[in-house]
């Protein structure tokens, strides 16, 4: 017998210097922060969800809103919200080595790849970033290409 589970996720968008994002966490910690040019589908309202699950996931969306604010407001250069990503073994590990990296500093993706421990993955690497579901927080915008140049970003750039 199949079991298929859901998991609530609920969402909410905040405006912010980049433009407006769209957060969405589940009990567990924040699921994803989308870009305004994001076209992936919010998850289905799970009509379904308990009162504490949408208490719990909302929780994880103030606590995200609220140190989002705190980062474009200059005041805040680490994060410390309860993350819930989907990815699979590799690009977890990718965006756990991303939290690794300091503020205001850079690595290229293929120093991304031997701190994961193997050099010659650096184009697996910047795939997994690609797919980095938690901009910002996780911070893929610090990896750049091996001139230093800002490569794959799927923000906004400023001109």
């Amino acid at each position: 017998m199949t079991t298929i589970t859901t998991t609530t996720v609920a969402s909410r968008t905040i405006d912010s210097p980049v433009g407006p994002l769209t957060l969405g966490a589940t009990t567990r910690g924040l699921r994803f922060v989308w870009w305004p040019q994001d076209s992936r589908p919010l998850p289905a309202v799970d009509d379904n969800a308990s009162e504490r699950d949408v208490e719990a996931a909302s929780a994880h969306l103030d606590a995200a809103a609220t140190q989002l604010r705190e980062y474009f407001d200059g005041t805040r250069t680490t994060f410390d919200v309860a993350l819930d990503p989907v990815g699979t073994e590799f690009q977890l590990a990718a965006w756990t080595a991303l939290r690794t990296i300091d503020f205001a500093s850079t690595v290229s993706y293929g120093e991304q790849a031997r701190r994961m421990g193997d050099a010659r993955k650096a184009r697996a690497v910047g795939a997994a970033n690609g797919r980095n579901p938690i901009s910002i927080i996780v911070p893929c915008h610090r990896v750049v290409g091996a001139d230093g140049s800002l490569t794959g970003f799927a923000g906004v750039l400023s001109t």
